[in-house]
């Protein structure tokens, strides 16, 4: 068994592919503050427009030249020097004799505009190059636009446009002021998002400042250090439930279970159901004055269902963390998880309690936050075909039986009670172990015997790991 296993950990390395991740960065602005940021906005969107009418018009010329050829090429035939007094596009300067607060546009900014448009006319192209060749979501699709008017926000290069104070709790930003351009000093910082850029190793890229009505913010991309952790002959299996969040549990190759954890964030879950019934009563309300027959108005109960989300998405949040904590303890790479992409559920009436309950899981969130940040710390998520995980003791005694009054508890044919969700993370464990010793790359094997004329073809379970080390 460690010959193969060896083999397969050989196949499974591969070249690191390259993290970045993006952190948001919360200013405290001064309102004078937030006026001069949202003018820099409106002053860089106007140099944008006639930036995406010229390179569209000659894209042909451009097409087929580098990045960097691209941004020097447009410059060229756009800007005003003394080594080019005499540029080609006519239509240009008539902008600028229209707008003369474009001849003091810094010259980072500039090219960060040209990158901008570069990025907007390239996608233009692609989107319409497909649809002529008949790639389209449907047959009357219509053909897409040039979006000249776009609502782009200018991206920062450190130094020119942007400065970090001490410990990065206050920045220095270049704006425009309606006359001139000046440095807005000592910016505080609310908030660092997930602190990424702290971590030994990671390197900050440009920002984007992003501000407008709502929000005053950085968007602030980090690229992650690449690092890969030791194999382990441990693995962290995860079931996602509905009366537990998420039941983790850490077991071997042989089938040794070392530790279990049961994660539910009731408090939560709590909140977010009041919210759903109090939004279910005011529609009963709303329903019996406006007819049963007809629409709620728009935009009913807007923010209960903000909250409601926004709960959600913290429920994934907590959830993710600590089963990242509990696979660190263990020291695993591999994480297990069911692949229920796509999944929806039978059960429940419609309106019904049951039904409401599938519809707030929020399984795909979890794992998609649990997929990102356990990849940043070179970990692996692997997805297991989850048919008959919960069905089917992990003893490998046979089906079970789901409790009436608790649902979490199921009943062995050997006559035991368990846990339902527990069990199932065993099975999920045995799946992935088994799918590494027959050599499956796609982790899709649901039964031990691949003929499907046999009676006695059953699930992998625990107990079928027990038998494999026996």
């Amino acid at each position: 068994m460690s010959k193969r296993k060896k083999k397969n950990q050989g196949k499974r390395k591969k070249s690191l592919s390259e993290i970045i991740r993006t952190d948001v960065w919360d200013f405290a602005t001064k309102p004078e503050e937030k006026q001069q940021l949202i003018m820099t906005i409106e002053e860089y969107r106007r140099f944008l427009k006639p930036l995406v009418l010229i390179i569209n018009a000659r894209w042909i010329e451009l097409a087929d030249l580098s990045t960097k050829e691209r941004v020097a090429s447009v410059e060229k035939i756009i800007h005003k020097t003394t080594d080019n007094p005499e540029p080609k596009h006519s239509y240009y300067q008539k902008v600028v004799y229209k707008y003369p607060s474009f001849r003091k546009f810094p010259s980072y900014f500039r090219r960060a505009a040209i990158a901008d448009a570069l990025g907007i006319v390239s996608s233009f192209q692609t989107r319409y190059r497909e649809w002529q060749s008949g790639i389209r979501s449907r047959r009357d699709a219509k053909p897409p636009r040039l979006t000249a008017m776009c609502n782009s926000y200018p991206c920062l290069y450190q130094g020119q446009q942007v400065r970090y104070g001490l410990n990065y709790s206050s920045v220095d930003i270049k704006v425009w002021n309606g006359k001139d351009w000046v440095w807005i000093n000592k910016i505080p910082v609310k908030g660092h998002g997930n602190n990424r850029h702290l971590i030994v190793g990671n390197e900050m890229q440009s920002p984007t400042l992003v501000v407008n009505k709502k929000t005053c913010q950085l968007s602030m991309p980090v690229k992650i250090l690449q690092v890969n952790k030791e194999e382990s002959e441990r693995v962290c299996s995860v079931d996602l439930g509905i009366n537990n969040s998420a039941v983790c549990s850490i077991v071997d190759i042989k089938g040794t279970v070392k530790a279990r954890l049961l994660i539910n964030p009731a408090r939560d879950i709590d909140q977010r159901n009041q919210r759903r019934m109090m939004i279910a009563h005011k529609s009963k309300q709303t329903q019996a004055r406006v007819g049963k027959d007809k629409k709620l108005p728009k935009g009913f109960c807007k923010g209960l269902y903000r909250k409601s989300s926004n709960i959600n998405l913290e429920i994934a949040r907590k959830v993710s963390k600590r089963i990242i904590e509990f696979a660190n303890l263990h020291k695993v790479k591999v994480i297990v998880i069911e692949n229920l992409e796509g999944w929806k559920a039978k059960a429940g009436r419609k309106k019904s309690l049951t039904k409401q309950k599938f519809h707030l899981w929020c399984h795909r969130k979890i794992v998609e936050t649990l997929t990102q940040r356990w990849s940043e710390l070179g970990g692996i998520v692997q997805a297991v075909n989850p048919k008959y995980t919960s069905a089917y003791a992990y003893d490998g005694s046979g089906k079970v039986k789901r409790n009436k009054n608790n649902y979490s508890i199921a009943k062995f044919p050997s006559g035991k009670f368990y846990n339902a969700d527990l069990s199932a993370s065993y099975n999920i464990a045995a799946r992935y172990w088994y799918c590494v010793l027959i050599g499956d790359s796609t982790f899709s094997r649901v039964f031990v015997d691949r003929n499907s004329t046999n009676k006695s073809r059953t699930p992998i379970t625990l107990g079928t790991l027990w038998s494999l080390s026996s």
